[in-house]
């Protein structure tokens, strides 16, 4: 990799990505900072080239965070997260069933069929799904999984799997679908689910979403570079604030790892990852 610039990885799951990142980079370049990226169809290739020095920097998935940081520590290393959008914290799933529906209760969805997204959907499968463990639901035991895989290894940030679970519960083909609560309501706002239609069952613990992460051997002037102009962005600056609107925040926020812990949980459950951080889970397609 050329010492040259400093790299960053991150995922194409939308034409979008390449609008963002051009303008991050002329961002940059104009405040004599040398950037640029790499893009990856999916995000376990990101990890994996990351770990192996060809990028200094990763846009991280919050599933692709849990394997860095496994995969890291088993290396002898360790994994940082250095920032995030405001947008990324806090956050929370809800499962979801029709506004007339007879499930009134979580232990009404035992027998029934619970509509997820991808496989590798923090937001819309494995969070949710550990919720229900949580609450003495087992998953394919005490209820069937209705998955909708789309665009497997994008870690569901193309929503689309949670689209086809909303389309899935209004058809009856299930009988609850699991989203995150931002989504509820922009399928509400777009007609996916028409308004009055749903009401929400559950909602899960607070969680965080993606963040930029470094290994602790990545150079540490660039890196330090990196986030002080990030976090300086501000949304009043004209020149800003389109590029925070395609990457939907309002402002950069010193990283945190902490509200990871659920999802942390989900794929221990789930077995997706080993300690290591090794791929474990079975019918997974990237």
């Amino acid at each position: 990799m050329s010492n040259q610039f400093f790299m960053l990885g991150a995922v194409a799951y939308d034409p979008k990505v390449v609008t963002i990142w051009e303008g991050f980079k002329a961002f940059f370049r104009q405040r004599d900072f040398a950037f640029d990226y790499v893009l990856y169809s999916n995000y376990e290739q990101q990890v994996e080239a990351h770990l192996a020095g060809q990028v200094h920097v990763a846009w991280n998935s919050p599933l692709a965070w849990i394997r860095a940081e496994r995969a890291a520590k088993a290396r002898g290393r360790r994994a940082e997260a250095i920032v995030m959008r405001d947008s990324d914290q806090n956050l929370t799933s809800v499962i979801v069933v029709k506004a007339d529906s007879p499930i009134h209760t979580l232990a009404d969805l035992r027998g029934k069929r619970v509509g997820v997204g991808a496989i590798d959907s923090p937001q819309a499968t494995l969070i949710p799904l550990s919720h229900l463990r949580g609450q003495g639901l087992t998953p394919q035991q005490d209820f069937a999984v209705v998955r909708h895989d789309v665009l497997g290894g994008k870690h569901g940030d193309h929503i689309g799997g949670e689209r086809d679970a909303a389309r899935a519960l209004l058809t009856g083909a299930v009988d609850a679908a699991c989203m995150i609560d931002a989504n509820h309501l922009l399928f509400i706002n777009e007609g996916t689910l028409p308004a009055g239609s749903t009401q929400i069952l559950a909602q899960t613990a607070l969680y965080d979403h993606c963040n930029f992460t470094v290994f602790n051997d990545a150079p540490s002037e660039p890196t330090q570079r990196f986030r002080e102009l990030l976090l300086a962005m501000s949304y009043d600056d004209p020149q800003v604030r389109p590029l925070l609107d395609l990457e939907g925040l309002k402002a950069w926020k010193p990283g945190r790892t902490e509200f990871y812990r659920p999802l942390d949980i989900a794929v221990t459950e789930m077995s997706f990852y080993d300690e290591a951080g090794n791929i474990a889970v079975a019918d997974y397609q990237y």
